[in-house]
């Protein structure tokens, strides 16, 4: 999710992006879209709602692993909604988008918003760029010949295999979204004693947060026998991680790993860096509105029902100035950002 600070870029009379903004512009993409945003708030909202009454109907029998799997989708939808928040695609307002965004994030989902938009706000500035972009950083993969060089031990050995423990290692995202966003709100800096990270409203989503990490087991304990409750977790917690990473990944990964001697401009980084998914209404609801990830990291404020409206005016401009446009149907795109990481783990494989 990136943010107001990362909308759109000043715009200088005559620049490449100014002229494609205009037109975007001219076209009514950048407007508001309450009904649209209305209609698929009560949607959504009711999905999940219906998938914990649903819980609660069944009770503590096996085919609770069905409402598990129906509401990690439901979660990821949630998700999706306070990425749209996070970028004022729904209100005009500060205040009004961060209430959503947390009310989704840390209430709903259990992730802490203000984590998510330091992070997301510094991946939109600077896409796939490997010193600025916090989601190319190395941790249990690497996106880099240089970031696989300097793994040792664990992380050597995975390394060499990543390819093949990409989607494995994405049952484990939930959790380390989780993780992430509690040591956010709690970590201090040992020198100076600040936070690390920068969060408007700490305490709200501290309590917010709290709120969420206690209500959600208490509940399944209390309906599940024990056993039954940590199954249902690991599918829940799993298959929503699992859905959130087959989200993202298709987006940059694969995709050109820019430097700071790489001089391009606004445009140009942002289409160059990305990748757009093809597959209709479909892929259009299930990925959220990210497989318009060209436009909407030209437009971060564009209203996610605009991004197909927007695509083929994007496109043509782009064919115009000579710029490559990727895009690629779902599996491809999973397929290359697979040969990346095979690839990238290639010199570690010979030595």
């Amino acid at each position: 999710m990136a943010v107001g600070a990362v909308a759109e870029p000043a715009l200088r009379r005559g620049s490449d992006y100014a002229q494609l903004s205009r037109q975007i512009g001219a076209a009514g993409l950048l407007e508001r879209r309450p009904g649209w945003y209305v209609a698929k708030i009560a949607l959504t909202v009711g999905l999940f709602v219906a998938g914990w009454v649903a819980f609660a109907l069944v009770g503590d029998a096996w085919t609770q692993v069905f409402v598990a799997a129906f509401l990690a989708v439901a979660t990821t939808q949630v998700a999706f909604l306070g990425h749209d928040a996070g970028h004022r695609q729904m209100f005009r307002t500060r205040r009004t988008s961060e209430v959503a965004g947390m009310l989704a994030g840390n209430l709903a989902v259990g992730l802490s918003y203000g984590w998510w938009i330091d992070k997301h706000t510094r991946h939109h500035a600077n896409p796939n760029h490997e010193d600025e972009d916090p989601d190319v950083g190395a941790g249990a993969l690497v996106w880099t010949e240089e970031q696989a060089a300097e793994t040792r031990g664990l992380g050597r050995w995975m390394a060499r295999r990543q390819a093949y423990l990409f989607f494995p290692l994405l049952l484990l995202e939930g959790l380390n979204l989780h993780v992430a966003s509690v040591r956010a709100l709690v970590e201090r800096d040992r020198a100076t004693g600040a936070h690390r990270t920068p969060i408007r409203h700490r305490r709200v989503e501290a309590l917010l947060l709290t709120v969420h990490l206690v209500a959600y087991p208490l509940v399944l304990f209390s309906v599940l026998s024990p056993v039954r409750a940590l199954v249902f977790i690991a599918i829940h917690q799993g298959l929503w991680g699992l859905y959130m990473g087959c989200s993202f990944a298709p987006n940059h990964k694969g995709m050109p790993v820019v430097t700071a001697e790489d001089e391009l401009d606004f445009l140009r980084k942002q289409v160059l860096t990305s990748r757009n998914v093809r597959g209709g209404r479909v892929v259009d609801f299930a990925l959220g509105g990210l497989n318009y990830q060209i436009e909407h990291h030209l437009f971060p404020s564009m209203p996610r029902s605009n991004l197909r409206r927007a695509q083929p005016i994007v496109r043509a401009y782009c064919a115009e100035q000579g710029i490559p446009y990727e895009e690629t149907g779902l599996v491809d795109s999973y397929r290359q950002a697979l040969r990346h990481l095979h690839e990238v783990g290639a010199g570690l494989r010979r030595s």
